[in-house]
């Protein structure tokens, strides 16, 4: 008779067993195992003679996703297929800057008589992200059969200024600002529709909330919106395809996260990315993405008018814009290359800064070259964006982008890129929020492209460096200029504005103290140095940020 199997446990937090197989007399020879994921292990160390625990087989906890975890998809929820992957995040962050403040109709301290007031600011947020991502398919990888994932995410952010009219229009509502606001940033369901080979091609559809990025380094569009995405892999997954359809919802103005509420805007994106072409490790790409966006009417939550942009003309109008590009991304040789190239054509019915309609004719180019050399990576980027020549005449030559999040140019480390820079006392912006593009709108996230601006020219070098394996930092430079400065002249009323933008100049460093991304602890420091063209537009004044945020994951 044969022995009972001894009562030994998984590794990993693997939950509840699936029921035992209903036989009348098991086999005689063997134990059946209906649930292959949670078969037991005994106790061992492997030099437990000497009680080092050198080599133990480690039983995992309900709390750590880094052994195998239930709540992390490495053991079936349901049957032997079907699988959660539960995601928790904490992002809390501060940022204490000094940018170009108006001062307004109503100062808020004595003797701020000029138009710039007090720049000091100090902004906070704190950000609880749940995300549940339940999914059937193989333990290898074969894409899934069909999936679904919500995430909800509660934001609760402050903004401390120095003048009034910044933290909302009605100056009696003074310099201080707290608001929350939950959104949901996926909600999707995914489908695979059929098998297009026998090497894990696949073709799928998703439909719902879900966050895209169209190119290498988000410059034209990287989002989290509703719509319905078809695509798909061939050739051995060394080609990938996307054909996007979104139709984009209102963001909520202080959090920068979902609303409820459509706004009237459709972004249609199709993509084909081909893996080692002509080099072994190097990716091309070919893409046409699709702006509609209609006439609307809309104030954000803080009172100010963002559509139409309250600059020049107050028409609202419609923008019909199509972008072609090419990119690349990958290494030749040691050599590490990064490239997009970007050409604009359509569309305004009525341009505020014109004051007519247009048609768009515009282009933007980034270039990015890096060496690893052991533990640092040198680096060099060049970015382009065409600036209007005339911004009387039918041409809108200014390049804009949809909804860019641009992983360029020393990112979350560069002054530029990171802030938003107001132009005037109005909701407009030379630059919007993680942004590159000077674009004259009110915001990427609620204002509509403008194709009459100025335009950038960066050149930049920067170092990544691996500290030690806890401990990374990066340092940036960036040289910025204006391409055309014709078109600020005309909106500022103010002629012979220097193209000199200035000089941005920022240091981060990331520290991981246990090795892993459950905890992670970012500090970054950057100051931007007037040149002529800034000075002609703001003040001489220097301007800085010193920013830190602590995210913790599970």
């Amino acid at each position: 008779m044969p022995h009972p199997a001894p009562a030994e446990r998984p590794l990993g937090h693997a939950g509840k067993k699936q029921p035992a197989p209903d036989t009348a007399s098991p086999p005689v020879d063997y134990l059946p195992v209906q649930d292959r994921w949670r078969i037991g292990f005994p106790e061992w160390d492997r030099y437990a003679h000497d009680h080092s625990g050198a080599a133990p087989y480690v039983k995992g906890r309900k709390g750590d996703p880094y052994r195998q975890n239930v709540l992390k998809g490495d053991y079936p929820i349901l049957g032997n297929a079907t699988f959660l992957n539960l995601t928790l995040l904490s992002d809390t962050l501060a940022d204490v800057r000094r940018i170009p403040t108006a001062s307004g109709i109503s100062a808020a301290g004595p003797g701020r008589e000029g138009f710039f007031g007090d720049g000091d600011q100090l902004a906070a947020s704190s950000k609880l992200l749940i995300s549940a991502d339940l999914f059937h398919g193989a333990a290898a990888f074969r894409p899934v059969d069909w999936r679904v994932r919500l995430t909800p995410v509660l934001d609760i952010n402050y903004l401390d200024v120095q003048e009034r009219g910044v933290v909302n229009i009605d100056v009696r509502e003074g310099t201080q600002r707290t608001d929350e606001h939950l959104g949901f940033q996926e909600a999707f369901g995914e489908l695979k529709l059929l098998d297009v080979s026998p090497y894990y091609d696949v073709m799928s559809i998703r439909l719902g909330i879900q966050g895209f990025v169209s190119d290498f380094r988000g410059f034209l569009f990287a989002d989290n919106e509703p719509g319905v995405r078809l695509f798909g892999t061939w050739a051995s997954n060394r080609t990938a395809w996307n054909v996007t359809y979104f139709d984009m919802v209102e963001k909520d103005t202080n959090s920068l996260l979902n609303t409820l509420d459509s706004r009237d805007q459709r972004v249609w994106v199709a993509n084909l990315y081909r893996q080692d072409f002509i080099w072994l490790g190097y990716t091309a790409s070919l893409s046409v993405h699709l702006n509609l966006d209609n006439a609307s009417v809309h104030f954000d939550e803080n009172g100010f008018l963002v559509r139409p942009a309250a600059i020049g003309s107050l028409q609202p109008h419609e923008i019909d814009v199509t972008y072609m590009g090419w990119t690349g991304s990958g290494h030749v040789g040691r050599l590490n290359l990064t490239h997009q190239i970007y050409y604009a054509t359509g569309d305004d019915t009525e341009n505020p800064v014109a004051g007519r309609a247009i048609d768009v004719d515009a282009w933007m180019a980034a270039l990015e070259l890096s060496v690893d050399r052991d533990w640092w990576r040198p680096r060099l980027q060049i970015f382009w964006s065409s600036g209007d020549g005339d911004p009387r005449d039918d041409r809108g030559e200014g390049f804009d982008t949809i909804f860019d999040n641009p992983f360029f140019a020393g990112a979350g480390s560069s002054f530029w890129v990171r802030q938003a820079i107001p132009l005037t006392g109005t909701k407009v912006r030379l630059v919007s929020e993680s942004s590159l593009v000077p674009n004259l709108r009110p915001s990427k996230e609620e204002g509509q492209a403008n194709f009459v601006n100025p335009g950038l020219r960066l050149l930049g070098a920067g170092v990544d460096v691996e500290i030690t394996p806890r401990l990374k930092g990066t340092a940036n430079l960036n040289l910025l200029s204006f391409d055309d400065t014709s078109s600020l002249e005309l909106l500022l009323f103010q002629s012979g504005i220097d193209r000199d933008l200035g000089i941005d100049v920022g240091l981060g460093v990331q520290w991981r103290p246990y090795l892993n991304n459950n905890l992670l602890i970012n500090a970054t420091a950057s100051t931007f140095l007037p040149g002529a063209g800034f000075k002609d537009i703001y003040t001489e004044e220097t301007l800085f940020s010193i920013f830190g945020s602590v995210t913790l994951v599970y």
